[in-house]
């Protein structure tokens, strides 16, 4: 064999990467990468840890935003679904997962701004850029110590003209709905919890018989609030028309994308004139221009209007915690006298139903402009590569809430039992009044954002090396509702990209950023990160290695300052008073404006600010003419972390100890990325996907000296789940006189029995340990699928979890009967009784039982789970036949099918959701895509 080519086996065996013959592709090395620098370099230059989804790829689960639209895509990004109402789904975002105590949220980037996802729609997406390492967030100053997400609007293109309309129609369905008991077993249920706390039966056998047979239904209801209060499906219409194009010197790119969704409530429309649906309507305007001013001048203006209305029942009920709290026995929708349900102990307030049909509605709306511009200079004129850019942006956004809410009356007759068995109307309890429907509408939430920067950049090459160099200056205000929420920052940045003999590239960024949120002595910090690149497949040894097309290797290192406040406390470095009451402590006679001044929380003394040290090293590479593989390894540690000093002193001190800079974070990991692109006579396919190993440890955090090792939290991850070992459910009286003595309560057979961790006998507080992993998921993977034969062709993601812990904590479902709250089906059936031993769940209580509702690996689940993200099935009509219409160039039609099935560890809840919330969806699409 081929001397060269053993040794670049060798280096690829090291690396642990598979290769397998694919496509000829060169796309992988020539992928655009942007760092902020006002310049993008190809993949094969660049120096900074970067991955790229494209556009072919963002508009697969025909979600009302780009956040969820890429679920499950972006080596390094962790995305995780969260339940609500369509309105507020968004996703959580990590950048290689959790970074520090103080947070961990990544910078999210439009167009280079900083701004809401929230807004952005799939459709006019470019591509979105997930930034890991130093290298990549050096410019962002203090915003970019967890990473960023970079999202790159489209462009128009020069003499051309394009239109493309898309049309999606969504059927959502619930998945995972609560089941929970009918009312006879509830009333059962109740008498076994009562017996078990050796207290008398609520329910007689006669009222559990009247509840079962439905004698008596506004007295003895049976009432199945989740099919009562939802309905099945909900709908939602996405319509979006882009029109894209240009002339000689001009370029445009127009969208509007119109989003109308109505969600699950089942009785919306019991009103005349108006609709208490959970109801989400939106629409998005934007522009951008690109324009030739002058030949060296050139203009770039990016516009946004975003139009939202968000509707929810009176009050803006939570009705799903409703469902979860009010068993099926409560009370009736409705009287017979038309008034709706409620009785003492579960209030009307908290009928499902009388809540989302007889409260009226309220409505948000949402207003929001973004605006950006951009002026470039070429000054090669003075001196050959120089150039100028100046940028200003304006951001504002609005939310104005309308209160139509109104109230409503209800109520319940008791029963009267007579002699002969039968029951008749009793007392009736009324509450509430009927009210008109309120007018009221004020703003809740506003924000405004102001972004300048300019600076002057040289970009030339002498022979073999070539130089980019740019110093920038930027400002930002920002503002939002609330106190203390005026923020300025700046920075001074200087930026060079070298390269030698296009293989050998090195970054240097030297970053100088100022921050309002600090101390004074510490709101300019200096941030220097380099990095290095050498693409190893144009060296000469590599000439006959033919089945190398690309082989890079780079590294980075650097440190990124962050201005994190402590606990979001401003004054953290002045010493504050605390004015309460009316009069000094010593003499009521003694009034004051003042009241009673108090020293509040010790003011830092020598305060600081949060650091980052990024270190990263990463092999890119094409093989066989189409396998793209991204590995990487990475270090980061965050110290210098704001948080509470109460561990490090005594109670002594007299006051609440200073927020300190003490805490230390260790976060490492890998991640591995392939690609497989290949075409076979008429058949195009790809298979790729992204693995990401990310673990932390908390090495400093000032906490207090503990009593036994295994209540140590120092040395643990972020997210770590603490609780009791649960060693089984106790069997009799004898098991219990043989087991520690357990302090929470007094315990029962089938109370959880616990495992005596730091041995003195005695089950307590002392007993806590470290139990399953983080609830944030510690590896995150994906693989997709695609293929197309002769225009017809399908594509699908699949994404996972692992290292992944959850307590199952959620009232009803898994803690029931607790301050009367209803209780699942799959608690009722997982019970113990003394018949059932081996339950998975403890004896039912109708009180608060200490013992058993402790955080214990009872209720540990593991959350890892395997998800069909997406599914895609798609026909693209022939050239032949559109060219016949004259004005159609493209058409396709295709279905999709969003989070479809789940494989986990859970039996009747999502892994991502199990809350007393919206339950996640899972949704068919059929769609329509045609261009012009």
């Amino acid at each position: 064999m081929n001397k060269n080519n053993i040794l670049v086996l060798a280096m690829l065996a090291s690396l642990g990467l598979p290769a397998a013959a694919q496509k000829d592709t060169t796309a992988f090395k020539d992928q655009l990468v942007d760092v902020g620098a006002d310049v993008n370099f190809s993949r094969e230059q660049s120096t900074a840890a970067v991955s790229i989804i494209t556009n072919n790829t963002t508009d697969k689960r025909s979600a009302r935003n780009i956040g969820n639209s890429i679920i499950g895509q972006g080596l390094g990004l962790v995305s995780l679904q969260n339940a609500g109402n369509y309105a507020a789904q968004n996703p959580t975002f990590y950048v290689r997962g959790l970074q520090s105590l103080s947070g961990s949220s990544p910078l999210i980037l439009v167009d280079g701004i900083e701004r809401e996802i929230d807004n952005i729609s799939p459709e006019e997406v470019e591509s979105v850029q997930i930034l890991k390492d130093a290298a990549a967030v050096a410019l962002y100053g203090y915003k970019g110590t967890n990473g960023a997400v970079l999202i790159t609007t489209k462009r128009g293109k020069y003499n051309s003209q394009e239109v493309k309309f898309t049309y999606d129609h969504v059927w959502n369905f619930m998945a995972n709905k609560p089941k929970f008991v009918d009312a006879s077993t509830y009333a059962q249920a109740v008498n076994e919890a009562r017996g078990n706390d050796g207290l008398a039966a609520k329910y007689s056998d006669a009222e559990i018989a009247a509840f079962q047979n439905g004698t008596y239904p506004t007295m003895y209801p049976n009432v199945n609030w989740v099919d009562e209060a939802f309905r099945n499906t909900g709908v939602t219409n996405k319509f979006n028309i882009e029109f894209r194009g240009g002339a000689k010197k001009f370029r445009y790119y127009t969208m509007i994308d119109l989003i109308s969704d109505k969600g699950f409530i089942k009785n919306f429309d019991m009103n005349d004139g108006y609709s208490t649906q959970n109801k989400y309507v939106k629409g998005n305007l934007r522009t951008n221009l690109d324009i030739d001013l002058f030949e060296t001048t050139k203009l770039k203006v990016n516009l946004l209007g975003v139009l939202a209305e968000a509707s929810r029942p009176g009050n803006s009920a939570n009705i799903w915690d409703m469902v979860y709290s009010v068993p099926s026995a409560a009370f009736p929708i409705k009287n017979d006298n038309g008034t709706w349900g409620g009785n003492a102990t579960w209030d009307g307030t908290v009928n499902p139903v009388g809540q989302s049909a007889g409260a009226a509605y309220t409505k948000n709306h949402s207003r929001s402009l973004f605006s950006d511009a951009t002026l470039t200079q070429n000054l090669s004129d003075w001196l050959e590569g120089l150039g100028a850019t100046l940028r200003v942006s304006y951001d504002n956004s609005s939310n104005i809430l309308e209160n139509h809410s109104k109230g409503y009356a209800y109520g319940m007759n008791s029963a009267t039992w007579a002699a002969d068995g039968t029951a008749t109307a009793g007392t009736l309890y009324t509450g509430g009044a009927e009210t008109a429907m309120g007018d009221g509408a004020t703003t809740n939430s506003f924000s405004k954002r102001f972004h300048f920067d300019g600076g002057f950049n040289y970009n030339n090459t002498f022979g073999n090396h070539s130089v980019y160099s740019q110093l920038k200056w930027d400002y930002e205000y920002e503002e939002t509702d609330g106190i203390n929420t005026v923020l300025y920052r700046q920075d001074a940045s200087w930026y060079t990209h070298y390269g030698f003999k296009s293989r050998y590239f090195a970054d240097l960024a030297l970053v100088e950023s100022g921050s309002s949120r600090l101390a004074p002595s510490t709101k300019w910090n200096f941030s220097p990160t380099l990095s290095a690149a050498w693409v190893i497949s144009k060296e000469k040894f590599m000439k006959n290695v033919s089945w190398v097309n690309f082989l890079k290797l780079r590294a980075s290192a650097g440190i990124i300052n962050a201005d994190f406040l402590p606990n979001n406390t401003w004054t953290y470095y002045t010493q504050q008073y605390t004015m309460t009451g009316g009069t000094y402590p010593f003499s009521e006679d003694w009034k004051s404006s003042f009241g009673r001044t108090t020293l509040d929380r010790y003011a830092t003394e020598h305060p600081s600010h949060e650091k980052a040290y990024k270190y990263n090293v990463g092999v890119e590479a094409t093989l066989f003419h189409g396998l793209d593989v991204t590995l990487e390894g990475y270090f980061t540690r965050h110290n210098n972390i704001w948080i509470t000093s109460d561990g490090k002193y005594t109670d002594v001190i007299g006051q609440d100890a200073p927020y300190e800079n003490g805490g230390v974070v260790d976060n490492s990991g890998f991640e591995i990325g392939l690609d497989y692109n290949k075409t076979i006579s008429e058949v195009t396919f790809n298979v790729g996907g992204n693995f990401n190993y990310n673990h932390n440890k908390i090495k400093e955090q000032y906490e207090e000296p503990r009593l036994y090792s295994n209540l140590v939290q120092t040395g643990h991850q972020l997210g770590q789940i603490y609780g009791l070992k649960a060693i089984g459910l106790f069997k009799d009286a004898a098991d219990i006189a043989a087991s520690p003595k357990q302090n929470f309560s007094t315990v029962q057979p089938g109370d959880i029995k616990y495992l005596d961790v730091n041995g003195d006998n005695i089950i307590d507080a002392n007993d806590k340990c470290a139990i399953g992993h983080s609830t944030t998921p510690g590896m995150y993977y994906s693989l997709h699928l695609g293929a197309e034969y002769k225009g017809f062709g399908f594509y699908c993601l699949f994404q996972g979890t692992g290292l992944y812990s959850g307590v199952l904590n959620t009232k009803s479902m898994y803690w029931p009967l607790i301050n009367n709250t209803t209780i699942s089906q799959y608690y009722y059936d997982n019970r113990w009784t003394a018949d059932n031993q081996n339950a998975k769940f403890p004896r039912l209580s109708n009180e608060n039982n200490a013992n058993n509702y402790q955080t214990s690996t009872l209720w540990l689940v593991n959350r890892s789970f395997f998800k069909l993200r997406n599914i895609e099935l798609y026909y693209n009509l022939p050239k032949s036949i559109l060219e016949k219409t004259g004005f159609v160039n493209g058409a396709k039609v295709y279905v999709r099918g969003t989070d479809l099935f789940s494989i986990d560890h859970m039996d009747v809840s999502d892994p991502e959701s199990y809350g007393a919330t919206n339950p996640l969806t899972r949704s068919i699409v059929a769609g329509l895509s045609v261009t012009f």
